[in-house]
C-alpha cells in the first residue's frame, strides 16, 4: 500500500528523480520522459472514461491501474532489489504477460463487430471515441518515449509490449464507440 504524507520532498529541486531501487536520474533522463508519457496517457484515458459508457469506463479504469503498474515498472531498473532480470518480486512491480493477453482478448472481442476498414479513418466521431482516439495517439508517444528509453539500456519486453498492444485497443475502442460509423478521410477531398 502506498502511502504519501507530504507531496513536496526538495529532493528533485537540483533536477533529478528517485527511481524505485533509491537511485536518482536527471528529469530529462529517456527512462524518466517515458514515465511522464505514460502519466499522461493515464490522464487522457481518465478524460474519456467521463463519455463512455459505464461497461467501457470500467476497463478503462482496469488500463489506468494497469498503467500505473506500468509506470512502476519503468521506474525500477532491471535486476532492482536482486531480482532476476524483469521477473516481478515482492518488492518489484512488473507488467506480465496477462496484461498484455487481456488487452489482445478486449481488442479481439471489440473487433468482432466491427466492419472492416475501407479507408483511414479521423479522429473524432462521437465526443468518447474522439476522447479515445486523442489517448490513442498519446499511446503512440508513450510507446516511443519508452523504445528510446529501451535503446539506452534494457526494459522489460512485457511493458513495451503492453504500451504497442493499448494503442490498438484504443484504435478499436474507439471504432466500436463510433459503432463502425467512423468519419473517413478522403484523399485529396478538398482539391
Amino acid at each position: 500500500m502506498v502511502k504519501l504524507n507530504k507531496i513536496y520532498t526538495r529532493t528533485g529541486d537540483d533536477g533529478t528523480t528517485g527511481l524505485v531501487d533509491g537511485s536518482r536520474r536527471a528529469k530529462a533522463d529517456p527512462r524518466m520522459h517515458a514515465i511522464g508519457e505514460v502519466d499522461e496517457l493515464n490522464s487522457a484515458i481518465g478524460l474519456a472514461t467521463l463519455a463512455v459508457p459505464a461497461e467501457t469506463a470500467a476497463d478503462l479504469q482496469r488500463i489506468q491501474n494497469d498503467l500505473f503498474d506500468l509506470g512502476a515498472d519503468l521506474a525500477t531498473p532491471e535486476g532492482a532489489f536482486g531480482v532476476d532480470g524483469f521477473e516481478p518480486g515482492e518488492m518489484v512491480l512488473r507488467v506480465i504477460p496477462a496484461q498484455v493477453t487481456w488487452l489482445e482478448t478486449a481488442i479481439d472481442a471489440l473487433n468482432e463487430n466491427l466492419p472492416p476498414l475501407t479507408s483511414f479513418i479521423l479522429p473524432g466521431g462521437s465526443e468518447g471515441a474522439a476522447r479515445v482516439h486523442l489517448a490513442r495517439a498519446i499511446a503512440r508517444r508513450a510507446e516511443r518515449a519508452a523504445v528510446a528509453a529501451a535503446a539506452a539500456e534494457r526494459l522489460n519486453p512485457a511493458a513495451l509490449g503492453y504500451l504497442n498492444r493499448l494503442s490498438d485497443y484504443l484504435f478499436v475502442l474507439a471504432r466500436s464507440l463510433n459503432a463502425g460509423a467512423d468519419p473517413l478521410w478522403v484523399p485529396g477531398g478538398n482539391r
